[in-house]
């Protein structure tokens, strides 16, 4: 039983565990993949309170933040990312502008980078806008 000075801790199971890995290597992937297309990364896995940023990358005046999505094949990664998942995107942005001002007048896009195994990842420029 917890005590109120140590909360119980509970394993996460078996399944959580490896999406959470599968996610990890495909932010890895995706990222190697930016950078090899001229991107600098200046943020991986930004949270916030309403969504996560995947990646923040730069390339000359342009900001891109990036969705990762990893599935069995890249049309499946590709229905993954929804359009509650892109407000919560949008809103994350939002969050990691005012934090970061120094990136107020680049021009924003929104990307996926979807990632499948034995394939190539697959960059989506302007995947989605905010104006949605």
């Amino acid at each position: 039983m917890a005590s109120p000075d140590k909360p119980e801790v509970r394993a996460a199971s078996p399944a959580r565990v490896e999406a959470f890995r599968t996610g990890l290597s495909a932010e890895t992937r995706a990222a190697a993949f930016l950078i090899a297309k001229g991107y600098r990364i200046l943020a991986k896995r930004f949270r916030t309170p309403h969504g996560e940023i995947d990646i923040v990358a730069r390339r000359r005046n342009l900001l891109a933040f990036v969705e990762v999505k990893a599935r069995a094949s890249l049309d499946e990664a590709a229905y993954a990312v929804t359009p509650r998942q892109q407000a919560r995107i949008i809103a994350a942005a939002q969050i990691w502008l005012m934090a970061h001002p120094e990136h107020a007048e680049y021009d924003l896009r929104f990307d996926a980078m979807l990632i499948a195994p034995r394939r190539l990842p697959r960059h989506l420029i302007a995947a989605f806008d905010a104006s949605a």
